[in-house]
């Protein structure tokens, strides 16, 4: 038996205090680490999607 749901290895789970975190950059607030930015967080930039295409609707534009 694993962790919870039965899957995975006992005791391999973080404690979400530990969980590295950012701020996001269109709104400025934190947000933390979460498993499907596991290989590419240093890219990761914005919390959401609405943040994302937030930020790309209010960029000036380039005359």
């Amino acid at each position: 038996m694993g962790g919870r749901n039965g899957k995975g290895p006992p005791g391999r789970r973080v404690a979400k205090t530990n969980l590295p975190s950012k701020p996001c950059a269109s709104c400025g607030r934190p947000f933390s680490w979460r498993k499907k930015w596991e290989r590419c967080w240093d890219e990761v930039r914005f919390c959401s999607d609405r943040c994302r295409r937030g930020r790309q609707a209010s960029s000036p534009a380039v005359e």
